[in-house]
């Protein structure tokens, strides 16, 4: 049997999976790491945010709106 050419082929298979490990394992820590979701969380925290105050101002023009034109349905009688 020819143990040179097994540890030739044994080799070429350790370096080889252990790039692709290698390869793998930096890539989770790039994506572990990363602040595009803390980002994208930031983002969607403030357009909530946003969106809660225009719906509450927006309901607070439509009650003043509303009292008024009652104010002014009143004063003209029928």
């Amino acid at each position: 049997m020819s143990y040179p050419l097994l540890l030739q082929a044994y080799t070429h298979l350790s370096v080889g999976f252990g790039n692709v490990r290698s390869r793998v394992h930096d890539r989770f820590v790039k994506i572990t790491r990363s602040e595009s979701g803390a980002t994208a969380a930031e983002y969607a925290l403030l357009v909530s945010l946003i969106a809660i105050a225009i719906i509450v101002g927006a309901t607070n023009l439509g009650h003043s709106i509303n009292t008024r034109l009652d104010n002014s349905a009143t004063s003209i009688g029928p």
